[in-house]
């Protein structure tokens, strides 16, 4: 099925029989993504009594219990209620599923002992007026991302500047392949959260950061058809599944 998508005065097509998936499945193993100090998620049958909700074990269906932390265990989309005193809800913020996003691969730059996604190596001379979502490729994209243990590995970080950039420009959705835009241990400041976000001066009640994505090395970089898929849990934060057509 093919649809025609405009972009200021550009028409593209796009194949919806070509999605590229950008979300890392929740799995029982310690394969699964993990971060912030948080075991492998859980998967397991109900167990009542002597029954089992496995139909291997006897039972006439499987009913599993499910264990997880949706910012420690894999790709998950935020609201800013993730850094709001009061509840907010990624179920309230998110309105419309489908969005102009532009992909960018970046290496990040040395800057002492960190890595540091800075306006020096972030790509955005190209930036599309229209463009409504960010996607970011961390270099080098290695495989072992998608079961990669980041706890207290200092993985790369947002430059204050980078996120400011990407707010003035009117990106409403950045989505990224590492456990958080901001450094892992930063004392609380949350410096690209709280940029990105306008918090709390005023607050950009529907923009959305994803995290813990992977991007496919085969995957060129360019404009592409953002569908963001989150599940509807009533949280600051939820399981999503970002999947990308390109536009022709």
């Amino acid at each position: 099925m093919k649809m025609t998508v405009s972009i200021g005065n550009q028409n593209y097509t796009v194949d919806l029989s070509t999605p590229i998936d950008l979300s890392l499945p929740l799995i029982n193993s310690d394969k699964n993504p993990r971060a912030w100090h948080q075991d492998q998620p859980l998967i397991e049958p109900v167990k009542m009594g002597d029954w089992v909700g496995k139909v291997s074990e006897g039972a006439s269906i499987n009913f599993n219990n499910i264990t997880f932390n949706p910012h420690a265990h894999g790709t998950h989309t935020e609201s800013y209620g993730h850094i709001s005193e009061r509840f907010v809800s990624v179920n309230n913020c998110l309105k419309s599923y489908f969005f102009i996003a532009k992909l960018i691969s970046v290496k990040p730059e040395k800057v002492g002992e960190d890595n540091v996604i800075t306006m020096k190596t972030f790509k955005f001379d190209n930036h599309e007026p229209d463009v409504q979502a960010f996607i970011i490729r961390t270099l080098p994209n290695l495989q072992s991302k998608k079961s990669k243990l980041w706890t207290g590995s200092n993985w790369p970080y947002f430059s204050k500047e980078v996120a400011t950039f990407l707010k003035d420009s009117g990106v409403m959705h950045l989505l990224i392949d590492l456990p958080s835009v901001d450094k892992e241990h930063d004392g609380g400041k949350l410096t690209a959260h709280k940029t990105f976000w306008n918090y709390p001066k005023a607050p950009r009640k529907e923009a959305t950061i994803t995290e813990m994505i992977f991007v496919p090395n085969a995957v060129k970089d360019g404009l592409y058809l953002l569908n963001l898929q989150v599940a509807p849990f009533e949280n600051d934060a939820s399981p999503s599944r970002p999947v990308i057509y390109p536009l022709l």
